[in-house]
């Protein structure tokens, strides 16, 4: 029998031990932007909001995309994969997404036990 969350058209997400989903967030036009975590409180601010809020897992608090440098993340969609356990923010952003000032948290390349920048 399959599991309701995979075939219902209700939002159930599937938090872990933590109380915590995994949030993968992109542009329109699908460029990998940053990967965060929510809690219920967050998916909630964010909806009402439409701009990203995420927790922090370092700070253990609530985080609001942009709070100190302005650099919000405009929510454009939210899907959320089969299972309900990881969400996927499309978002437009209005600045870099990465706290060090790259557009994208992922302006490195692993080669072998190296980094190298790309962006």
């Amino acid at each position: 029998m399959p599991d309701p969350r995979e075939t219902e058209l209700v939002l159930h997400p599937k938090y872990d031990a933590a109380g915590l989903i995994t949030a993968v967030v992109t542009d329109r036009k699908g460029a990998l932007l940053m990967v965060a975590h929510m809690n219920a409180e967050a998916l909630a601010l964010t909806q009402a909001s439409g701009e990203a809020t995420f927790w922090s897992r370092s700070r253990g608090r609530l985080w609001k995309k942009g709070e100190t440098s302005g650099n919000v993340l405009r929510v454009v969609e939210l899907r959320i994969d089969c299972d309900q356990d990881a969400l996927w923010v499309i978002a437009d952003p209005a600045g870099p997404a990465c706290h060090t000032g790259a557009a994208s948290c992922f302006y490195r390349k692993v080669e072998g036990d190296r980094l190298q920048r790309i962006a």
